[in-house]
């Protein structure tokens, strides 16, 4: 059972990432909103452990621009209309509070 996963706090303000990267199944997708997006800044700790563990990707490009953020990860950059449309595509939607 596939599960998309939602975080939305800073990789740096709490350990939310680390606990979902821990639980993150190999058919399962991680969209990054709000302060998560940093975790996708180059060279960062948080970067570094999204390339080993994540193979679907996603980040609302609204928080990415808002935040100045470029990545050199593979990430899929998508509205609000394509979230909701990745909820419908995945078993469960797990938000990471």
């Amino acid at each position: 059972m596939a599960t998309l996963h939602v975080l939305s706090h800073s990789p740096y303000s709490n350990s939310s990432l680390e606990s979902c990267l821990r639980l993150l199944g190999e058919q399962d997708g991680l969209l990054l909103s709000g302060d998560a997006v940093y975790a996708l800044q180059t060279g960062s700790d948080a970067n570094g452990k999204l390339t080993q563990a994540t193979k679907a990707l996603y980040a609302l490009e609204e928080d990415v621009t808002a935040r100045n953020i470029s990545s050199d990860h593979n990430v899929q950059l998508v509205d609000y209309n394509a979230f909701v449309e990745l909820c419908y595509q995945y078993d469960k939607v797990n938000s990471w509070l």
